[in-house]
C-alpha cells in the first residue's frame, strides 16, 4: 500500500479510478459526478442566513433545493481526501503563494487571493452558464458521449491554456 505515500500518481491509474467512481455514482445514486451546483447551493444557504425564506422564492432554488446533498458530500470528500493524501505523502505544507506565482508576481498574498477570488467567480459564472463544471461535463458528460460536454471540455482546456499564457507570459 506504499502507493498512498506517493506525491503524484499515474494519470492513467487516476483516470481509471475516476471512471470506476463514475460507474458507482450512476449505479448508486443514478446521478453523474458533478460539483458546481453544490457551490451555488452553498451560496444560497449562506444567503438564507441573512435573508431567510425569501431565498426559497428564487426560481433557481425552487429547482435546486437548498439541502446538504450527495454533491456537497462529494466536494467535502475531495477536500478531505486531498488533505489525507498530502499528509500521507508528506507533501502537506501551508502555502499562501505557490512558487510558480511567486516567481512571476512575487510573494504578495493579497494579490494572489484577489486574483484567485476573481478567477473563482469567473469559473462559477462559467459553470452555471454552461450548465455544468469540469466534473459534470468533462467527466460525466464525456463518459456519456454528450456532444455538448465534449465541446465544453475542449473549451475548458483551450480557456485554461490561454488564461495561463495571458497571466504568466503577457502580464508577468
Amino acid at each position: 500500500m506504499h502507493f498512498f505515500a506517493e506525491t503524484s500518481w499515474s494519470p492513467y491509474a487516476v483516470g481509471i479510478g475516476i471512471g470506476i467512481l463514475s460507474w458507482f455514482s450512476f449505479l448508486v445514486s443514478r446521478k453523474p459526478i458533478a460539483c458546481s451546483t453544490s457551490f451555488a447551493k452553498a451560496s444560497g444557504m449562506i444567503e438564507k442566513l441573512f435573508r431567510g425564506k425569501k431565498v426559497d422564492l428564487k426560481p433557481y432554488y425552487q429547482k435546486e433545493k437548498l439541502a446538504l446533498d450527495w454533491q456537497m458530500m462529494l466536494v467535502l470528500g475531495i477536500v478531505i481526501g486531498s488533505l489525507i493524501s498530502a499528509l500521507l505523502s508528506g507533501d502537506f505544507q501551508w502555502q499562501w503563494v505557490p512558487s510558480i506565482w511567486a516567481n512571476v508576481f512575487g510573494m504578495n498574498p493579497v494579490l494572489r487571493v484577489i486574483v484567485a477570488l476573481v478567477g473563482g467567480i469567473c469559473l462559477g459564472f462559467g459553470a452555471r452558464w454552461a450548465d455544468g463544471c469540469t466534473s459534470g461535463h468533462g467527466i460525466s458528460g464525456t463518459l456519456q458521449l454528450a456532444v455538448s460536454s465534449w465541446i465544453s471540455a475542449i473549451f475548458f482546456f483551450i480557456g485554461g491554456i490561454l488564461m495561463a499564457q495571458f497571466i504568466f507570459k503577457l502580464i508577468g
